[in-house]
């Protein structure tokens, strides 16, 4: 029922192209925001994309092939933005790549380090990027924590350890930039169905789901979660600089229904 007006505003979104991260540009986009989304794996079909802003009369995105790992691409990326932008805005850190340990011996150092240099760093590497290169931080820097590290999950292991870390870098950099005037917050999400969380749990949870009577409208959209980051964004949904926020529709990732469904699935093997 509000209007929102992001005209001359710009967001840079990692892992903008798909999931989560294309749903919040496209409601940055809907509010009249410039938006710029980085693009590695699974790129979508930027035709497609460009007529669904085209749908929304938002303005058409820039779509930039940057790895988040790699500081020459993220340097290539900022002096893109740079030659039509004054400054960026929001900055949304939705890249998350994690490899799946199901037992002990799939534990690799290389693969915990590859985990947070993918999932948790980019949070501080682009915020100080983003300072050099424009001369200010961004007013909102929004982290993506799919469920948090607060649950236990088979396989799991190594995402969780990167969004405990992602988190508490958010809460010491919200007390960094304080004195610079930024916000800084983590967003928890509910189920969503993306292509990360079938990676891990499979492509069946949701029908499992249904067949087990959980109302799978408990679950949450992709357009609730682009939703609630653009709510924070503009302070319709209120949070303290450096607060965690969980955001869900009545069904956080429970254990026991997570587990009862990992369970069902070990039983079919």
């Amino acid at each position: 029922m509000i209007q929102l007006d992001f005209t001359g505003k710009s967001v840079l979104i990692t892992g903008g192209t798909k999931g989560i991260g294309l749903a919040t540009a496209k409601k940055f986009g809907e509010a009249g925001a410039s938006t710029y989304l980085t693009y590695k794996w699974g790129k979508n079909d930027h035709i497609c994309i460009f007529r669904d802003f085209e749908k929304l009369n938002a303005p058409k995105p820039t779509l930039i092939e940057a790895d988040v790992s790699v500081d020459e691409d993220t340097e290539k990326l900022l002096s893109e933005i740079k030659k039509k932008e004054k400054k960026i805005d929001f900055l949304i850190n939705n890249v998350g790549v994690a490899q799946r340990t199901r037992t002990l011996t799939e534990y690799r150092k290389r693969s915990l380090f590859k985990t947070l240099e993918y999932s948790t760093w980019p949070l501080i590497e682009y915020t100080k990027r983003i300072k050099k290169v424009f001369g200010s931080y961004p007013g909102h820097i929004i982290g993506i924590s799919s469920s948090g590290p607060d649950h236990f999950f088979q396989g799991y292991d190594f995402v969780a350890a990167s969004k405990a870390l992602l988190e508490l870098f958010a809460k010491y950099l919200s007390i960094h930039l304080f004195k610079e005037g930024s916000r800084v917050n983590v967003i928890r999400f509910g189920p969503v169905e993306t292509e990360s969380f079938s990676l891990i749990f499979g492509k069946d949870f949701f029908e499992y789901l249904k067949g087990n009577n959980i109302s799978e409208e408990m679950a949450l959209s992709l357009e609730d979660c682009g939703k609630a980051v653009v709510a924070l964004c503009c302070g319709l949904l209120d949070a303290l600089n450096g607060q965690i926020i969980t955001v869900d529709k009545g069904m956080s990732f429970r254990d026991n229904i997570m587990q009862r469904y990992l369970e069902s699935k070990a039983k079919k093997l």
